[in-house]
């Protein structure tokens, strides 16, 4: 395996940004898993790609990389003196060999700790300075936004999310999910750098989409509710929507815009108890959009009656 992430993506050390996304993006279709199923070399170049890529992208570690600062997995290399330099070699090079820190035998140092052998074997070190093998870098958290419906916070559902390096993966919203929330998908995130540790996580951030007909306030629904003027006047039986279908509700004679009928159990999901909240019915007293003649000599003549002044509280949501 590759440990420079240039010849990993097969591009020159002076490349830039979009030739390295332009190798990645070429290299990434591929070898990706779905394409190469059950290609365990497939897979593991597939995450020794994407590790690069992530590694590269991010202007600091490149810089340090190239400078000689960091190794691939983004350890510092540290240096020792040279002959007549003040300094200049690595303490450690890509083997982990050790050797003297400004004038300091190291070796000296890990015998005292019980540190094993002087060539470089596995032992106990000290200072985080064994010879043994360091712990692999965990992969970044990738970090996607997702846009779901309301109804998918109420009834749950599975909704697929695109990857910048192009995998796909299906999100499971739990009932009750808040917007602006962010869940976390284990395992789903960038590789460990040149894929010797645990891959990162994905972090999905959830936005709901309004709703053309419901409000949510908590776990409680608000909408608003048109009846037509002799509904209003007479009372009866109206439809209203609810998350669960419409259902028939009663209003009282002589309803009037403002007022608010309660549908217990029919709002959202509350996410820590997992009980419904409930679904609050604001009337809204509506004119048909072609009024006829009836109806407008009706409201003529009423008017020449004297007709009436609606009151402030009328209209008074409740």
């Amino acid at each position: 395996m590759a440990t420079d992430p240039y010849s990993e993506l097969g591009v020159k050390r002076d490349a830039s940004a979009d030739d390295i996304q332009k190798a990645f993006r070429k290299l990434a279709k591929e070898l990706h898993p779905d394409r190469n199923p059950g290609n365990k070399v497939a897979e593991e170049r597939f995450k020794r790609v994407s590790g690069a890529f992530d590694f590269l992208k991010d202007p600091e570690k490149r810089k340090k990389f190239d400078r000689g600062e960091i190794d691939a997995d983004g350890r510092e290399i540290y240096r020792r003196a040279g002959p007549g330099t003040g300094g200049a070699a690595g303490a450690y090079g890509p083997g982990g060999a050790r050797g003297s820190f400004d004038g300091v035998d190291l070796n000296d140092i890990f015998d005292m700790f019980g540190g094993g052998s002087r060539g470089g074997g596995a032992g106990a070190g000290f200072g985080g300075f064994g010879g043994g093998q360091p712990q692999p870098s965990k992969g970044a958290d990738l970090k996607v936004k997702l846009d779901v419906d309301l109804m998918d916070t109420i009834i749950g559902n599975t909704r697929r999310v695109l990857f910048s390096d192009g995998r796909t993966v299906d999100v499971n919203i739990p009932k009750g999910t808040k917007d602006g929330a962010t869940l976390r998908l284990k395992g789903q995130g960038a590789p460990s750098p040149m894929g010797r540790g645990p891959s990162g996580d994905a972090l999905v951030e959830i936005r709901v989409n309004p709703h053309q007909i419901f409000r949510m306030e908590g776990s409680d629904l608000h909408m608003d509710l048109f009846v037509s003027i002799p509904d209003a006047v007479l009372g009866g039986k109206v439809q209203a929507n609810t998350p669960d279908g419409p259902v028939n509700v009663t209003l009282a004679k002589g309803t009037n815009s403002g007022g608010v009928l309660r549908l217990k159990g029919r709002g959202g999901i509350d996410a820590k108890t997992g009980n419904r909240g409930d679904l609050f019915a604001h009337i809204v007293v509506a004119l048909p959009d072609d009024m006829d003649d009836e109806l407008i000599k009706f409201c003529e003549d009423w008017r020449k009656d004297g007709g009436y002044v609606p009151s402030v509280t009328a209209f008074k949501r409740k």
